[in-house]
């Protein structure tokens, strides 16, 4: 072992140890700017239960969907945010948008209205999304715990993948249309070009375009 890097592990060792110390004392390092908060528990009672209970399967498209939302520091410091509606049977993306405001007017029921029109078009009807308002359009709301990312984790896997694959490498984003474009082409890749290892390394549109074929058949 060299001379330099025996006096690099006793540096790495000590950085090991103060964030183990820091962690075991509940102290936290101070950050630039405020980590937002996407997840808020309702007011008042009448929250909606989990239907889904963590079994991220459906037999067809257009039966299940999953939503979520992220958020993606801007150049300017402040914060814009990415809502995301998945289909869970091919995992494809169907409805997405970006706001600077997760008010639901403006993030949320975009990317729903999204969902609303995919299914449509292919002749189908969404039956569960979990975001606010959905029994104007006959849907079953589906809410899991508070602060739970296993609730729902496949969502929280997409938003995972939307940050490491485009977010942190192609940050900062100067503008929301700079975000929206960025993510308009992330998306088209993950529905048609990105391969998936829970649907045997196969993409979403590969995955429906074979249901679609056999159901034809």
């Amino acid at each position: 072992m060299s001379s330099s890097a025996r006096a690099e592990i006793p540096g790495k060792v000590g950085r090991d140890q103060v964030m183990n110390i820091m962690r075991g004392l509940g102290i936290r390092g101070v950050r630039r700017g405020k980590t937002p908060v996407a997840t808020k528990p309702a007011t008042g009672t009448g929250g909606e239960p989990d239907l889904v209970d963590r079994k991220f399967e459906a037999e067809a498209p257009n039966r299940l969907h999953v939503a979520d939302i992220a958020y993606v520091r801007m150049a300017d410091g402040r914060f814009a945010y990415t809502a995301f509606v998945t289909d869970v049977f091919a995992r494809r993306i169907v409805g997405w948008a970006c706001a600077t405001t997760m008010n639901t007017e403006e993030l949320p029921l975009q990317a729903l209205e999204q969902t609303i029109a995919w299914a449509a078009l292919h002749g189908g009807t969404v039956s569960t999304v979990c975001t606010t308002r959905v029994m104007e359009y006959g849907m079953l709301p589906s809410i899991g715990t508070v602060g739970d990312s296993y609730d729902n984790a496949m969502s929280e896997s997409a938003d995972g993948a939307y940050k490491t694959e485009l977010v942190w490498l192609r940050r900062p984003f100067h503008d929301l249309k700079d975000l929206e474009l960025a993510t308009f082409r992330w998306v088209s890749w993950w529905n048609s070009k990105r391969l998936h290892q829970s649907l045997g390394y196969r993409t979403p549109e590969a995955v429906e375009t074979e249901y679609y074929t056999n159901q034809a058949a």
